[in-house]
């Protein structure tokens, strides 16, 4: 059976609460209250190295994102090459009570194709042993036939694990006049933060993966331009009391 207090006083007078704590009514007081809970401060890694825990931290929630793929080449004429897909997203709660540190690992954006040449896929990230989230591949490029995107990275570990997002296709032999602007073909897959580099058109190159584990969009034989890089991969850590 609940007992009742006048918590105000009780906080005045040295008492700490380590548990839950339920009222009505208003609660005021002076002094301070120990054990809430709540977001201390984030850590962001976009290159390998070591999780050190800060004092005070009991709960971690990782974000884990591999590196993109890069986007196809363009082929030949009247060709464009692939966009390359997302690095997967791997988020996890983590009770770090007995963990000091982790080996954080980044994971690199995948080259783009040059000419005939595929892009190259991303690496992964990880946190530990705890969460993983691979590269995505490489765009095909645009002489293949099969001109398709490349697919997004898995994940693993997580309490989710969300898949990249595949790169859109090119196209072999397109034979128009050479100044189409069609927005969809060989975009770079979406990561967890956001949309992969633009494909080449006409006579604007391909961009390279812009959110964190993005991929890189396919290049244009309009413009002979090459696929672009994906975009390298992210952790995020957020550190709670």
């Amino acid at each position: 059976m609940g007992k009742s207090h006048d918590i105000a006083t009780m906080a005045s007078d040295g008492f700490t609460f380590t548990g839950a704590v339920t009222h009505s009514g208003a609660v005021t007081h002076s002094g301070s209250v120990t054990g809430v809970g709540g977001l201390k401060s984030t850590q962001v890694f976009t290159s390998s190295g070591t999780y050190t825990k800060p004092s005070g931290v009991s709960k971690i929630r990782v974000y884990v994102t591999g590196g993109g793929g890069g986007g196809g080449g363009y082929g030949i004429a009247n060709d464009m090459g692939a966009g390359g897909g997302a690095g997967a997203t791997a988020i996890k709660l983590i009770d770090v009570t007995s963990i000091t540190s982790e080996t954080v690992t980044i994971g690199a954006g995948g080259a783009g194709g040059s000419g005939q040449n595929d892009g190259t896929g991303g690496s992964g990230s990880s946190f530990g042993s705890h969460a993983t989230g691979n590269g995505g591949s490489g765009g095909r490029h645009g002489n293949r036939g099969d001109t398709y995107g490349g697919g997004g990275g898995s994940a693993s570990g997580g309490d989710i694990n969300i898949i990249g997002g595949s790169g859109n296709n090119g196209i072999d032999n397109m034979l128009t006049n050479g100044t189409d602007y069609r927005p969809t073909w060989g975009k770079g897959g979406a990561s967890y933060w956001g949309g992969g580099g633009r494909g080449g058109v006409y006579n604007i190159a391909a961009q390279t993966g812009r959110a964190y584990g993005s991929g890189g969009g396919g290049g244009s034989a309009a413009n002979t331009g090459g696929g672009e890089a994906g975009k390298l991969g992210i952790v995020v850590v957020e550190e709670y009391a």
